[in-house]
């Protein structure tokens, strides 16, 4: 009867594997809806596929994407409720926009519903990077792909650069979040302090100082620039979360955990610890934990682990993944994808090398995601609750003012690998220094991430446009030799 339950439930629908084990596992007897509404599921199923296909331009286009499709447009969500599930979302690790996809989704279906937005959040993403990141491995030595790269590793310098800008405008208010940032940032630049190390710190330090000193880390919030809208939203704000579907999403947290843990767990025993896709599986995985800020911040971390620690790509490929990542619709974090990809591609052991660059990107994207639906499920009954605990808010406010810090160190580290063809480490004591030399210096890279500039600070052209006029540059600078 549950099989033939279930085949009822969800055909017709586009669910996965994923969707189809957490649906059998939080399958409730009573109404699995956290809210009563009208909206039907392919109705919202619908909205869901447009927000996906069109999410670019990193977490504020979609959010903003979001916003317009569901508050402005539909009124399916009040103003209030949209910015209280947002809230909800930036205090997680993880791409924050997807999050608010799969939120949203569960507060409207439950968790099919969940599933489905924050999977078609992702899904179109997923294979338009999987398709660039091969294409990159084919065809990336053709000089003027390669030109294409090197124009978008140029762009890239400069949107890192305005994503410092506008995050620490919205985050550094008071001296001591500005002191916070300064110390990430020569912790992790000047000492070489591990990214989870400076999460971990600022928490305490947060928590710790924020209980005596509150005005030290105050607390932010967000702000509509538009008139509250006062029509009447379908999922009103004063409707509270059912029994039933807050059982629900806690039986789906749970099979998140096991669709999570087991097939590292496989991977480990099966491969081995030394083996390629294992340290796929387990470096993503301490990433998803970690990724507060977005995916700029935890680059430092991937960075530090996947072209240091490892050597799976150089550090130009890091730049070119993220600037592929900025190119195509869903979270920023999908460079890690184009990572796991290359790290397959370039160390397939017995498989071929597209097979195991294939695998590598399938598991890197599902252990970065799957945890994303886990901390939605398990948090989601309890959002009031967390929403206002201070203490908790006042660590995580330390936590987004040390990210600045490590975007910052991003920034400055990108400028370096792109605007000089040599960069030399030195070590004094427990100091690390990076020193570029001047006669490296690669005037191309310069001018193209001068005109990048020109065009994101001073005309305010997006980031795609940008992107498109650099990539173009650099072609040209390709086929006529200047690179």
């Amino acid at each position: 009867m549950a099989a033939k339950w279930l085949w009822i439930k969800t055909r017709g629908t586009s669910e996965s594997v994923v969707g189809y084990l957490l649906v059998m596992a939080a399958a409730p007897s009573g109404d699995e809806f956290p809210i009563g509404h009208g909206i039907s599921m392919r109705a919202a199923t619908r909205v869901w596929a447009y927000i996906g296909l069109n999410s670019f331009g990193g977490p504020a286009g979609q959010i903003a994407v979001m916003h317009r499709e569901l508050v402005e447009r539909r009124r399916w969500f009040s103003e209030q409720r949209f910015l209280h599930a947002l809230n909800f979302c930036m205090i997680l690790p993880g791409p924050e926009a997807q999050q608010l996809a799969t939120y949203l989704g569960w507060l409207m279906h439950g968790t099919r519903g969940g599933v489905i937005a924050g999977s078609l959040f992702v899904i179109p993403g997923f294979f338009a990077m999987l398709f660039l990141a091969a294409a990159y491995a084919i065809f990336g030595d053709i000089d003027w792909v390669a030109g294409l790269l090197f124009g978008l590793q140029a762009a890239v310098v400069v949107i890192v650069l305005e994503a410092v800008i506008r995050i620490g405008k919205r985050t550094l208010r008071t001296r001591a979040l500005q002191v916070t940032a300064a110390t990430s940032f020569f912790a992790i630049a000047v000492l070489g302090v591990p990214f989870p190390y400076l999460v971990v710190g600022a928490a305490l330090a947060g928590w710790l100082f924020g209980r005596t000193r509150p005005n030290w880390f105050a607390l932010g919030g967000l702000r509509s620039d538009r008139n509250v809208d006062q029509r009447p939203a379908l999922l009103a704000d004063d409707e509270g979360v059912t029994a039933s579907a807050a059982r629900s999403a806690l039986r789906a947290a749970a099979a998140c955990a096991v669709l999570w843990l087991v097939p590292i767990a496989a991977l480990f025993i099966a491969l081995g610890s030394e083996n390629i896709f294992t340290q796929e599986a387990i470096l993503f995985s301490k990433s998803a934990l970690v990724t507060f800020g977005g995916a700029y911040a935890v680059l430092g971390y991937i960075t530090q682990e996947a072209v240091t620690r490892y050597g799976w790509v150089t550090s130009k490929e890091m730049i070119t993944g993220l600037g592929l990542a900025e190119t195509t619709p869903g979270p920023l974090i999908m460079v890690v994808q184009f990572v796991g990809f290359l790290a397959a591609y370039n160390s397939p052991g017995n498989l071929p090398p597209l097979v195991a660059g294939t695998f590598g990107a399938i598991l890197a994207v599902w252990v970065t995601f799957v945890p994303c639906f886990l901390f939605i499920f398990l948090g989601a009954p309890y959002v009031e609750r967390l929403r206002h605990n201070r203490s908790i808010a006042h660590a995580l406010t330390a936590v987004s003012a040390a990210v600045v810090g490590v975007i910052l160190n991003l920034g400055i580290w990108f400028a370096m690998q792109t605007a000089f063809g040599t960069v030399n480490q030195f070590t004094f004591g427990p100091l690390r220094l990076s020193i570029p030399e001047i006669g490296s210096i690669n005037l191309a890279a310069l001018a193209i991430s001068l005109i990048a500039g020109v065009l994101v600070f001073r005309f305010k052209v997006g980031t795609i446009k940008v992107l498109a006029v650099c990539a173009a540059l650099g072609a040209l600078t390709s086929i006529t030799g200047w690179i």
